[in-house]
């Protein structure tokens, strides 16, 4: 089937505007001539005069009088369409943006995310949902609008990505744990009883790989789906969890933390979205914020180390 000549919309809509082939031709800055064999064109095409001669001038019929107003509309949606991208008002943005992330990272960022957003552009609304995988389809889909995650050989390689910061595993025990009164060693964080984050329910990763080099080996007694959850089992018994430290800033209050006494692997967390957005004036807005709000937290965080502040609780003098 043979596509319409969409132009002849622009044409016709002049025309019925105008009710003049003269009027109409000056408009489109075409010859009587031309715009004459256009209208023919359109008789043609429609199946309706359009316009007749009534004395001088020429009168729309009945069907040209039904088109007008659908007409002008179809032109005007089109002109929209094909319009430059207008500067982005965010006083006016009315937008629902959802975000997909890891755990602990709307907890740590969340707040001034949703505080610069309601700063800048009211409207706006987000809506944030757990990360249980990689699947990259809800980006694909419009589902999702941008997430936080390690960009590895599961990400999808049609998907932006960007850099937001390295973050790096500590361990995290109660407040009054045997581990928070003592120096800790590679040997005394083995021997503790552990719990484990791990969407797909492995046991050992690259902590268990860099404890063998050592000639250790910890004792893994339970296996939980996120960082929340193992946060909260240590901050109930005996447990150490070993968690990302940015992610779980907040997670971690009232909870003795302590890095690592070995080498361990550090994590690089990225912005992720689908291409079909890079462009979008308010999405832009949205990866730039989210950038911004976690440099103000990086900031914060490195502050915070070099005045030797901790958010640990002191411990407690003996005897």
């Amino acid at each position: 089937m043979a596509l319409p000549d969409l132009n002849l919309l622009v044409t016709l809509d002049v025309l019925l505007t105008e009710g003049s082939v003269t009027g109409a031709a000056r408009r489109l800055r075409l010859s009587p001539s031309a715009m004459s064999r256009a209208l023919a064109r359109l008789r043609e095409t429609l199946g309706d005069p359009l316009l007749v001669r009534a004395g001088r001038g020429l009168v729309p019929t009945p069907r040209a009088l039904e088109l007008r107003e659908r007409v002008s509309h179809l032109v005007q949606g089109v002109e929209a369409v094909l319009r430059p991208a207008e500067k982005l008002d965010l006083k006016r943005l009315a937008r629902t943006f959802t975000l997909r992330t890891s755990e602990g990272f709307v907890e740590s960022f969340g707040p001034a995310l949703i505080e610069r957003a309601g700063a800048q552009a009211p409207g706006v609304r987000l809506r944030f949902v757990a990360k249980p995988d990689k699947d990259s389809a809800p980006l694909r889909t419009g589902a999702v609008d941008l997430e936080t995650g390690v960009v590895d050989e599961d990400t999808s390689p049609e998907l932006r990505t960007q850099a937001l910061f390295r973050d790096r595993f500590i361990g995290v025990v109660r407040s009054d744990h045997p581990l928070s009164r003592a120096k800790i060693t590679p040997a005394s964080y083995a021997a503790g009883r552990h719990v484990v984050f791990s969407r797909r329910g492995v046991a050992k990763g690259r902590i268990d790989e860099n404890l063998a080099a050592l000639g250790l080996a910890r004792e893994v007694v339970t296996i939980v789906g996120g960082f929340a959850t193992a946060i909260a089992l240590a901050r109930a018994t005996d447990l150490i969890a070993t968690v990302p430290e940015h992610h779980t800033r907040s997670l971690r209050e009232g909870l003795f933390s302590f890095a690592l006494p070995f080498a361990a692997p550090e994590i690089t967390v990225s912005l992720l979205w689908h291409p079909r957005l890079d462009a979008d004036p308010a999405h832009r807005w949205l990866r730039d914020s989210v950038r911004e709000v976690v440099a103000g937290g990086e900031e914060t965080v490195a502050r915070n180390r070099r005045t030797g502040q901790r958010r640990e609780p002191r411990k407690r003098r003996r005897g």
